[in-house]
């Protein structure tokens, strides 16, 4: 599986219309509204590298309202759950 953080420049007065509009995309998982120097950020999770081509290339950036778009492609993902694995030592209580 791969993640790609995409950070998504919108029309101001378009940005509920074009997250909805990306939120609907297969391989995207979650669209947020975002304070600082972008509109949007969504999450895409696809198989491949050139599912991401697709979604990414293909359907978000030909969205209507979205101006650019800035693609970071996940390594490896860090979660909570996963420092508590990494960290536990596998003594209970």
């Amino acid at each position: 599986m791969l993640t790609a953080i995409v950070l998504i420049d919108s029309d101001a007065a378009r940005i509920p219309e074009v997250a909805a509009a990306i939120a609907d995309l297969p391989g995207v998982s979650e669209v947020y509204s975002v304070t600082g120097e972008v509109d949007l950020i969504a999450m895409v999770r696809v198989r491949e590298h050139d599912d991401l081509a697709d979604v990414i290339a293909d359907k978000v950036s030909k969205i209507e309202g979205v101006l650019r778009t800035q693609t970071y492609i996940a390594f490896r993902t860090y979660s909570q759950h996963d420092l508590e694995q990494a960290f536990s030592l596998g003594l209970e209580d």
